[in-house]
């Protein structure tokens, strides 16, 4: 299916440089890559293995995702990490799944379950009703487990030690939180979100919000504003495609 996005300055100076399924540049050099980040490893894995295939040093990215979670990660090489400020202040659409009545440190599944609670009770049409209240602008409370930095070190780093920190407040804005369907304790949704914004968290709060605790289970990068992980290359993809490739387009041999 083709996506049609509206012709802006943004989008109009950002489309030319991008490297999609769809795009046909030949190069990675100055380009915006779009790549489809497994589950496992994290987004700076994901900018390690593109210098290895691209002999370019000099990357960013446009939002971390953490290392449980998949899918867009829109990475910039060159001139176009100039950029990143404009990309990172895009909205993000993601899909997920929390699991109810289960609650982990991290508010992932990246730390053992250490409350459990029957949530059996509760419906689909509780949690698109409950879900309304973490939607609009409002302050989220920071993850435990997140790499944001209290007092010169990063959170995560405390949590692991069993301290219980200042979890630092950020304003950020859901602009839609609506869930698909619930199977079980396990609920998906589909949210839209600005910069800053911890899905995890959200699906902590919407637990203790029930009375049953809950924790994210999976989750997908969609998009990020006009950009599409059904256009993002695999990293096996863009390795196949692009290395031995000279950083302003194939080798001959390659060509």
């Amino acid at each position: 299916m083709t996506r049609e996005v509206a012709a802006t300055p943004e989008h109009s100076r950002l489309r030319p440089e991008v490297v999609s399924k769809t795009s046909g540049r030949k190069t990675l050099q100055d380009s915006l890559i779009l790549i489809d980040k497994p589950r496992g490893c994290t987004s700076f894995d994901v900018l390690r293995r593109l210098r290895r295939i691209s002999g370019i040093r000099k990357t960013g990215h446009a939002g971390t995702l953490d290392p449980m979670a998949t899918g867009l990660l829109i990475c910039m090489t060159g001139r176009a990490t100039k950029q990143m400020s404009k990309l990172v202040d895009l909205n993000k659409t993601y899909h997920g799944t929390m699991r109810l009545g289960e609650a982990t440190p991290s508010y992932d599944a990246d730390t053992e379950v250490v409350r459990q609670k029957d949530a059996s009770h509760l419906s689909l049409d509780d949690l698109k009703s409950q879900s309304k209240q973490f939607t609009g602008t409002f302050v989220q409370k920071s993850p435990p487990y997140s790499a944001i930095k209290y007092q010169g070190e990063r959170l995560y780093k405390k949590a692991r030690r069993g301290e219980q920190g200042f979890r630092p407040p950020r304003v950020v804005t859901v602009e839609s939180f609506l869930f698909e369907r619930l199977n079980g304790c396990d609920a998906s949704f589909i949210v839209t979100c600005s910069k800053g914004t911890y899905v995890r968290a959200l699906a902590h709060d919407l637990g203790e919000l029930l009375g049953v605790g809950a924790h994210l289970v999976a989750l997908r990068r969609l998009s990020i504003g006009p950009f599409h992980v059904a256009d993002a290359f695999t990293l096996d993809e863009l390795l196949a495609l692009y290395e031995g490739t000279t950083p302003d387009g194939p080798t001959a041999e390659n060509g």
